[in-house]
């Protein structure tokens, strides 16, 4: 439950002037990484809830079973009359930072469509997310068309609660990946001016709670409200913060010069972003955006945390998003093997392999159990050792610790230099390597399929801490390549063995088995 939730909903439902509890929450952008964590937030604590989506078939499978995901599109008027009908609060989450040509036009004609829609159906409110930035400066262009948006959606006549935020911090957010692939991948940093100019983030879960207790605060109350973190940082400041939460130390040396468009370009080669994302972000903080209005702080009961809780706070929610993610839902089925330079998840390196096997999933998982300790790792046995042997003269465990005497695993299990993160029984095994590393490291193995077929996917995960660490992975790059490939092809082959000495010991009346079909 979020503060919001416990601190202010007896006291909003109780006034007559809020939003019904029973009310029909329409949201757009749900699709987005701010929309996309509103609408989890909004079913968790029971909302009703309808999305617009121009495919409604790609969100549909992500929503919960009361979210109800309707076509449409805030470019198409038409489409909105129909979807907006019936709605009390609408959240407009709709922007254009990845567009090309006018965007400015699109995002005018966008929020004009949507806010004569919201009239003419009835909507009691709406809620809007813009950007943080003194009108009185020359901003930069995504900024203004943000506070342009703002504007025309206020001209409806319609309470607005608009909240003007910064940078938001919070795992896959574009300024935390921008700063999270600037301080693992460079211990020394040439930085321009736009580094130095100081900002105001705000983690992604007191952004959320701000929008969800616009719910329950009074329609009178809706207005501007700039929000922000406890903490006024540059750039530099947040990177720094950043190394502190993952022991890195990085050395950033100011220089005069590197224009928006050079330093886009530059984040491109280096960050997850492309460069015209980039540009829209560095043009946009290169103008001081600071909470200069507390009036959010009188109205709200969220007291925002500071750059560092919000860092950590990202970092954590990464493992959690990290252990309930299947990699089978990202990566290819296709079977084929990728390059070990691996499908990239936040600063992960991930190399995944399947392989299909003439046996049923039980019998492929109990070969699973069975890794490690005596029974080995079913391929280049020695090559494990070695590996165990310069742990242990690094200080580390080796592979001295063996496995349990019993056939089945738990968590917590020690299996060598591993230790059992997450079970499903014959389902899904995944093992945290409790070695020395320059990184983190997990070895996970998922079983699907029924009667007498099973897909194994097998999925090595490297999370390298700076360039050592990377250097450390892609030169294992070679043995990796044997060690991988023969333990999957190993536990298939174990498994067809156990089917071959199951059909043995049960053949009737001495008669002698026929060879398992494949």
């Amino acid at each position: 439950m979020s503060k919001s939730e416990t601190m202010v909903a007896s006291k909003s439902t109780a006034n007559p002037t809020a939003i019904p509890e029973k009310s029909l929450i329409f949201l757009t952008g749900a699709t987005g990484y701010v929309g996309g964590r509103l609408l989890r937030s909004l079913e968790n604590q029971g909302y009703r809830v309808r999305c617009l989506a121009r495919r409604p078939e790609i969100l549909k499978p992500k929503v919960g079973p009361s979210t109800e995901v309707v076509k449409g599109d805030v470019l198409d008027r038409a489409s909105l009359d129909s979807a907006l009908r019936g709605v009390d609060v609408a959240y407009y989450m709709v922007h254009s930072m990845s567009s090309t040509g006018s965007f400015e036009e699109t995002d005018r004609q966008a929020a004009r469509n949507f806010s004569e829609a919201a009239k003419t159906a009835g909507v009691k409110g709406l809620i809007y997310l813009g950007g943080l930035g003194s009108d009185e400066e020359e901003l930069s262009a995504h900024l203004r068309s943000r506070h342009e948006v703002g504007e025309i959606l206020r001209q409806s006549g319609l309470p607005l609660c608009e909240f003007r935020a910064a940078a938001v911090i919070g795992s896959g957010s574009a300024s935390f990946e921008l700063i999270r692939a600037l301080v693992e991948s460079l211990p020394v940093m040439v930085t321009p001016r736009w580094c130095k100019g100081k900002t105001q983030p705000i983690a992604i879960d007191d952004l959320l709670d701000y929008l969800i207790e616009a719910l329950r605060i009074p329609l009178s109350q809706y207005r501007m409200y700039e929000v922000g973190g406890a903490d006024q940082v540059s750039y530099a400041e947040m990177m720094r913060a950043y190394g502190r939460q993952r022991g890195l130390k990085p050395l950033i040396i100011p220089v005069p010069v590197l224009t928006p468009w050079l330093s886009a370009l530059w984040l491109g080669l280096i960050t997850p972003l492309y460069a015209r994302i980039g540009r829209a972000i560095i043009e946009s903080i290169v103008h001081v955006t600071v909470v200069r209005d507390n009036a959010a702080l009188t109205t709200f009961s969220v007291r925002p945390m500071g750059i560092d809780g919000a860092i950590r706070r990202a970092l954590a929610h990464e493992e959690t998003h990290f252990s309930a993610t299947r990699w089978s839902d990202s990566i290819s089925s296709s079977g084929k093997l990728p390059s070990w330079g691996g499908v990239r998840f936040g600063t992960r390196l991930v190399d995944s392999r399947t392989l299909t096997v003439d046996a049923p999933p039980e019998v492929v998982f109990k070969c699973i159990e069975r890794i490690g300790g005596d029974n080995g790792w079913y391929a280049w046995n020695w090559l494990w050792r070695v590996r165990g042997f310069i742990d242990l003269l690094e200080g580390g465990v080796g592979l001295r610790r063996g496995r349990p005497f019993t056939t089945t695993l738990h968590v917590g299990d020690t299996v060598d230099s591993f230790r059992v993160e997450a079970i499903e029984p014959n389902r899904r095994l995944r093992l945290k390597s409790e070695m020395h590393l320059y990184g983190r490291a997990w070895l996970e193995f998922e079983v699907t399929g029924s009667g007498s077929s099973t897909t194994i996917r097998q999925t090595a995960i490297f999370d390298p801490v700076g360039l050592i660490g990377q250097i450390y992975w892609y030169s294992l790059y070679v043995p990796h390549q044997f060690v991988f490939s023969g333990m999957l092809r190993g536990i298939a082959e174990a498994a067809l063995r156990e089917m071959r000495d199951f059909d043995k010991v049960n053949i009737p009346n001495g008669q002698t088995a026929a060879p398992h079909r494949r």
